[in-house]
């Protein structure tokens, strides 16, 4: 008898493991391991919500329209070229599958997201690891990496866990460099926290074989909701809503993001407190010999002295309700990556880590 097995890769796939929520024994945590937005989503977002639940019998839309207009009205986008996902992983997700499969190969950095390897085993595609250099993506490295086999290249910018960015000049110089045949994504899923930045949209005005990716689950605290959207040239979109589900984003989930996404009072208000609490959470860190890059997120990466400080520091601060995120997977044992949480949190980690390091002396 065949015995049923599943495609190839299927069974490479490690399964992604969230951060942590909860502690054994402990009361009132400060889950500060998934960089969630500590002042919850839009107020108008909430209010939608409550809206949409007299709505429910009813189908959501298939195209998204609305949602992908006010995308479109708040960064200067075509809506055409936009879709919409549970999450932005389903929008890189729809990418691996509608171009990388068996005998492919899909680039990735060292300390990207750990997604990436997952979503090209679903595809049937090959993972490829390029290192990074001090923390930092190296577009050369990655260009080495390059065969006639590759076919989609993945960056995150800002990078997570890593908090660093790609110089503009150096995502020109990628796009510049891949062949035509390459997908190059720019997974930009923190780039409200940058001043300045567009997430790579200009970039994929001008070449045909560049996506944009973005979400709401950051700085809009829609993580809960999962929304994420992708920009591209309209092939490429026309593609990916072939391997879309129709309804794959509920009729409450599109009415919270529209509300989120039109909210420019509270997006500026999420940013100001991000930016400055982020900064004074570095630098107090620093003070007692932590040092971290200068973040382009709404988390740092804390450097310790080894492994097993980094985890003894983990453990300690979990005996006092604070929840971070171990990073030694992504070949960071060193690290700990810790959401820039409200004012209270912020001062609870300083003291926390302080007095660890205290003890420690």
């Amino acid at each position: 008898m065949t015995k049923i097995t599943p495609q190839p890769g299927i069974m490479d796939i490690a399964l992604y493991q969230g951060g942590q929520s909860h502690v054994a024994g402990v009361e009132h945590v400060i889950k500060l391991s998934s960089n969630e937005n500590p002042f919850g989503p839009s107020p108008k977002a909430i209010e939608a919500v409550r809206d949409s639940a007299a709505t429910l019998h009813r189908y959501p839309s298939t195209d998204h329209a609305s949602l992908r207009a006010a995308i479109g009205e708040r960064h200067a986008l075509d809506p055409a070229r936009i879709i919409c996902g549970v999450g932005s992983d389903e929008v890189l997700q729809f990418i691996a599958q509608a171009y990388a499969g068996v005998g492919d190969e899909v680039i990735y950095t060292e300390h990207g997201f750990s997604m990436y390897p997952i979503i090209a085993r679903m595809a049937g595609a090959t993972p490829v690891m390029v290192s990074e250099r001090d923390r930092r993506v190296d577009v050369d490295n990655i260009l080495a990496a390059v065969t006639e086999q590759t076919r989609i290249v993945f960056v995150t910018n800002p990078g997570n866990p890593t908090s660093t960015m790609i110089p503009e000049v150096d995502l020109v110089r990628l796009a510049e460099a891949l062949p035509q045949s390459c997908l190059m994504v720019i997974d930009g899923a923190y780039t409200e926290f940058v001043n300045g930045f567009d997430g790579g949209a200009s970039l994929v005005d001008r070449f045909e074989n560049v996506i944009m990716t973005r979400t709401f689950s950051k700085i809009y605290g829609l993580g809960g909701m999962r929304v994420g959207w992708g920009y591209a040239a309209q092939s490429i979109i026309d593609v990916l809503n072939r391997v879309r589900q129709p309804f794959n984003l509920s009729l409450t989930a599109l009415a919270a993001a529209e509300a989120a996404v039109r909210d420019d009072d509270y997006l500026t208000f999420c940013h100001g407190e991000n930016a400055r609490l982020r900064v004074w959470l570095s630098e107090e860190l620093a003070k007692i010999d932590v040092p971290s890059d200068a973040s382009c997120t709404n988390f740092i990466l804390a450097r310790f002295a080894d492994q097993a400080e980094a985890e003894a520091c983990d453990v300690y601060l979990k005996t006092q309700g604070l929840i971070v995120r171990r990073v030694a997977g992504y070949n960071l044992p060193n690290a700990l990556r810790i959401t820039v949480g409200d004012e209270e949190a912020c001062r609870r980690v300083v003291a926390a880590i302080t007095a660890f390091k205290g003890g420690a002396a």
